[in-house]
């Protein structure tokens, strides 16, 4: 294939082919040699390739330089900024060098012989009209031809621009892949993490929303007679009856609708059923309206679909007995937290501890237990039972006698003490004016308390046997002594008589003890000195609280002797000047019949876990306080008080067995004040040969009389106690006294 010439194609008249801008004009006149030929109106591709860098120079002229046309050297570098083609053609020749490459394909064609400048011919097609317009030329830096240089001096070629990196797609591909196994490791790490470590915290976000907790309420223990079987107090399930105020629609007539089955007036449920605010702000959605409601009557308020009345679980305390030992046991509140007596004394045995059970649940109408879902029950432990000593029968006789007595006088307040003589367990103790334990908000505070803990009294001549026995026991006296007894004496600025007056005759201590002779007392006490009887008072349980059981038991009160006046040493050993409670003094006498020992009185027998295990209650403080002997002296000469004729406490005697005991008189204290009336007492233990039962009766009365009450109530007492525990007859008489030897 011959070689592509490197001439452009010409037409006849041997000018470039291609279209002018001017009008189609294909030539222009030739110019004179040497005249640069400018044509600014070029056009068409032939035109182009006129300054296309593909040869060196571009001359154009005639053949043989007789066409007439001028010579030019045109370098494509000088009219670079007037054609728009040459980039363009450029790219198309692949960025090379033209003049050298054309030289050197010139030179390869030719066989290296003719190495002349290559020429062409351009038309000038500048009008006449029109002066030449000369590009500029860029200087291009030449070197001087050297002697033997076969070729002329070499434009230097502009440095090839290096191609754009292409982007390599193996590199992107790893690049991608390794991103992309990144990123399933990461979310594979984490959902390791999520599933192993984080497990549950994640699963319990959400629990709280689906879990329900219904409380299992503990039942309070009993309270149980000393059999352990009477029930004194006990829980029963029951149900409480509570409104919403925010969903009531009808606030009357759903009050006149539930008075009748709660026994509540409707005014009073209106005002409980009215819309109210929390401290919080807040729209109070629950109002208790009734707690306690037996359980049918429950089931037919909740059939009566009264919008937003509702009922649920409670907890109501029973006293079967009613007002039975209703002092001493005392009551509970709503919650089942004991408020008085024993019920709050032994509240941490008696109450127990709630449960609970939680457990997940659906939503709307699936609001029940999910199987197999979250689920946790803590069991109720119920509380411990208590066994008294209480002798249930005996309580409710020994209260019933002391209230029949307490209306004859109108007294205003009363107390019965019934104590085992040799174990010191209170058996009964009875107080008036009493209450409805079951029902307990309606009385008065007065009539709740206890009695024979809280009755404050000067105890008067039942403290003369304290006295007598202290002597007995230091040898002051014997029980065959006798001494003139006048009928008064003087201590201080007081005068102290007698009732029944020996005038100085002969009296002896038995005789002073059936009549009570406070002359004849003071002289032993005189002789007994203060100090010996403050010891002897300490030691049978006064001017401390006995403890036995009860909250709020008051301790009453020893006069010190450095506090004693001239006239306390006549009023003390009479058991004036002395404060003291009816079970304080019940205990003294205890002592005396239980052969001088001095035991503690208790009102617990045992517990009972709510496993059946019983325990026994802890042992009783005891001591000695007289011998043997002067306990059973001093009892001999106390029964002179129920068979000597005319004697004090002929009234306590009871049929069939021998009563040793002593008749009082003194006044109630409150607040440490003397208050209007006398306190009659009497207190006695039975068969007096062998006491088994102390009994003794306290009576207020604000207009007197108290007397006829408290011996006559112990002799009833007393004969149903001896009867009731089947003791024997006494099989002896009692010893005839003499009073006056």
């Amino acid at each position: 294939m011959p070689p592509r010439s490197e001439e452009p194609r010409r037409d006849a008249e041997g000018s470039r082919r291609g279209s002018s801008r001017a009008g189609g004009q294909r030539s222009t006149p030739s110019r004179p040699a040497g005249e640069r030929d400018v044509t600014p109106g070029l056009g068409g591709i032939s035109d182009a390739r006129a300054y296309t860098p593909r040869g060196r120079t571009v001359r154009e002229g005639g053949a043989a330089a007789g066409t007439g046309r001028a010579e030019q050297r045109r370098t494509p570098r000088s009219n670079r900024s007037q054609d728009p083609f040459r980039p363009a053609l450029q790219v198309l020749d692949g960025g090379r060098g033209t003049a050298g490459r054309a030289a050197g394909r010139a030179s390869r064609r030719d066989g290296g012989a003719a190495r002349a400048t290559v020429t062409r011919t351009v038309t000038d097609r500048t009008p006449r009209d029109e002066p030449p317009v000369t590009a500029p030329r860029r200087r291009v830096a030449t070197r001087e031809p050297r002697r033997g240089d076969r070729t002329p001096p070499r434009r230097p070629s502009r440095q090839r621009p290096r191609p754009p990196r292409l982007a390599d797609p193996g590199r992107r591909l790893r690049l991608g892949t390794a991103l992309t196994l990144a990123l399933f490791v990461a979310v594979g790490v984490r959902l390791v993490v999520l599933q192993t470590v984080d497990t549950p915290a994640y699963a319990d976000g959400g629990l709280a929303d689906r879990i329900t907790t219904v409380p299992l309420p503990a039942p309070r223990g009993a309270i149980y007679d000393r059999s352990g079987e009477a029930a004194l107090a006990h829980s029963v399930e029951a149900r409480y009856v509570y409104a919403d105020p925010t969903r009531v629609e009808d606030i009357a007539a759903t009050a006149r609708a539930l008075s009748p089955l709660l026994g509540i007036p409707a005014s009073e449920l209106a005002e409980k059923m009215k819309p109210r605010k929390r401290i919080n702000g807040v729209d109070s959605q629950f109002e208790y309206l009734a707690r306690g409601v037996d359980i049918d009557r429950a089931k037919e308020i909740m059939a009566l679909k009264l919008p937003g009345i509702g009922t649920d679980r409670d907890e109501r305390r029973e006293v079967p007995g009613g007002d039975l030992a209703a002092n001493l046991i005392g009551f509970t509140s709503p919650d089942m937290v004991g408020l008085e007596g024993l019920e709050a004394r032994f509240d941490d045995l008696l109450h127990g501890e709630d449960g609970q059970r939680v457990f997940e649940v659906g939503l709307g109408d699936l609001a029940a237990p999910i199987p197999g879902g979250y689920s946790s029950t803590t069991k109720a432990k119920p509380g411990s039972s208590v066994v008294l000593t209480i002798d249930r029968d005996l309580q409710y006789v020994v209260q019933r006698i002391l209230s029949d007595r307490m209306q004859q006088v109108q007294g205003s307040t009363g107390a019965a003490v019934v104590l085992d003589a040799r174990t010191g367990e209170v058996l009964a103790q009875a107080s008036h004016p009493t209450y409805n334990a079951a029902k307990p908000f309606p009385s008065e505070p007065t009539d709740r308390e206890d009695a024979a803990t809280s009755f404050i009294v000067d105890p008067g001549s039942v403290h003369k046997p304290i006295t007598f026995g202290a002597a007995l026991q230091e040898g002051v006296i014997t029980p065959d002594t006798s001494f003139p007894v006048a009928n008064a004496i003087r201590k201080g600025d007081t005068w102290f008589r007698d009732t029944h007056q020996a005038n100085g005759r002969r009296m002896s201590v038995a005789g002073m003890m059936a009549y009570s002779s406070n002359v004849g007392t003071i002289q032993i006490a005189d002789k007994l000195g203060a100090e010996r009887l403050l010891d002897y008072q300490r030691r049978f349980g006064l001017g401390k609280p006995t403890e036995v059981g009860m909250p709020g038991e008051a301790s009453g009160r020893l006069l010190p002797v450095e506090e004693w006046s001239d006239s306390s040493r006549g009023s003390v050993p009479i058991g004036h000047s002395v404060d003291a409670t009816p079970l304080q003094m019940a205990a003294a006498y205890a002592a005396i019949a239980n052969d001088g020992t001095y035991i503690q009185p208790h009102l617990l027998k045992e517990t009972i876990a709510p496993n059946g295990k019983r325990t026994p209650a802890p042992a009783p403080e005891t001591r000695q306080v007289l011998s043997p002997d002067n306990a059973a002296a001093l009892r001999t000469i106390m029964e002179a008080v129920t068979t000597v004729d005319d004697a004090t406490g002929l009234a306590a005697a009871v049929p069939g067995y021998r009563v040793a005991g002593k008749t009082g008189t003194g006044w109630r204290l409150v607040d440490g004040k003397k208050q209007p009336g006398e306190v009659a007492s009497f207190i006695g233990m039975a068969p007096a040969e062998n006491p088994r039962y102390v009994i003794a009766v306290f009576v207020h009365s604000p207009s007197g009389g108290g007397g006829q009450i408290s011996a006559p109530a112990f002799r009833d007492m007393m004969t149903f106690t001896l009867r009731h525990h089947r003791v024997p007859p006494s099989t002896e008489p009692a010893p005839t006294f003499t009073v006056f030897p």
